[in-house]
């Protein structure tokens, strides 16, 4: 039982992370951004890719492919790690930091072909371009070891091994606890107001004289960027990053059921949408050999989960498009005033 719940705050916590990322660009600026997988495979490409080349340099590590260089680095700093924890937490916030500049960066370059593309076409565009990043990154073994993958430092190596799973959980939602305090603060601002009234009519906008490619790009921009938190945490969890984890169904489909579940436009259904979804995936993969014993499916047990959230999905945008908790107006402190005057 203390490994399930350890798992579903994990997992809960990285979550979060991307829906509420997703949350600002769809839910609130009408941005259906299906390359999210890319902004997340950032995050682990800064762990993999940066960090780790930061850490062979430092220490002249000499070999030959980045998978052995990579595994060699990693022992010498988890031994470091072990004698001297600052050591990993500084490689937490190193990571963390990396990843959101990296993030940010990526976001606004790879929305700008298709910042002024309609609903549907920006969708296509950017789940295209989210796969093809995906297929570099998986056969070019030089960027972060391809299908081989990289060996990542353990950062709390310092810890005893029963313990590591407690930290990560705790780091997790951490992190989700503080995204969720900035996105809040950002959407509840009128530049949250602002992207609300483009997602509702994008001529409105431009004709108050703002410029609706700008928005976009700066929200893909602040998305991208939380977004590749959890794929740095992720790797630093997994201890090693490899690009078939980083694929358009974990973290692209799956937190757009989340924020769809959970009611778009809104932080607190999203969060309730991202805690249901990961309590119920976390029981599918324990449970998923006795329910398909149990309901004699005839198919394998490894589609139930698939095939469940599909359903899911369909069930929810057909019977409640507005997810569990409904999207609320955002008051200001003038637009209180004036409601309590009235009052």
């Amino acid at each position: 039982m203390e490994e399930i719940i350890l798992n579903i705050a994990i997992w809960f916590g990285l979550y979060t992370i991307v829906s509420l990322s997703l949350n600002i660009e769809y839910g609130f600026a009408g941005i259906p951004n299906f390359g999210r997988a890319l902004a997340v495979l950032m995050g682990a490409f800064t762990v993999g890719a940066i960090v780790n080349r930061i850490l062979i340099f430092h220490f002249g590590v000499q070999g030959g492919a980045l998978t052995e260089v990579s595994g060699k680095t990693a022992s010498i700093v988890n031994d470091i790690i072990a004698s001297n924890p600052a050591f990993g937490i500084g490689l937490i916030i190193l990571s963390v930091a990396l990843a959101m500049v990296i993030g940010a960066v990526t976001g606004a370059l790879f929305i700008l072909p298709s910042a002024k593309l309609s609903e549907d076409y920006l969708a296509i565009t950017l789940l295209a371009i989210s796969e093809v990043a995906f297929m570099v990154f998986y056969y070019h073994t030089g960027i972060i070891g391809g299908y081989y993958g990289v060996t990542v430092p353990d950062v709390f190596a310092f810890l005893p091994g029963q313990y590591r799973s407690h930290a990560f959980a705790a780091i997790a939602i951490l992190f989700a606890l503080l995204v969720y305090i900035f996105v809040e603060r950002l959407l509840n601002s009128p530049y949250g107001r602002l992207l609300r009234a483009m997602r509702e009519n994008e001529s409105v906008v431009e004709a108050m004289g703002k410029s609706v490619m700008i928005l976009r790009i700066k929200t893909a921009a602040i998305g991208s960027s939380i977004a590749a938190i959890a794929g740095a945490l992720f790797s630093l969890y997994s201890a090693n990053v490899i690009a078939t984890s980083f694929s358009r169904v974990e973290w692209t489909f799956y937190p757009f059921l989340m924020v769809l579940l959970g009611g778009a436009g809104n932080n607190r259904g999203v969060v309730v949408g991202t805690f249901t979804f990961v309590l119920v995936k976390i029981m599918l993969t324990m449970y998923k050999y006795e329910i398909k014993s149990a309901l004699m499916l005839p198919f394998e047990a490894v589609w139930l989960e698939y095939i469940l959230f599909g359903l899911l999905m369909y069930f929810v945008l057909l019977y409640r498009p507005e997810g569990l908790i409904k999207e609320r107006p955002i008051f200001s402190k003038v637009i209180l005033e004036k409601v309590k005057k009235r009052a």
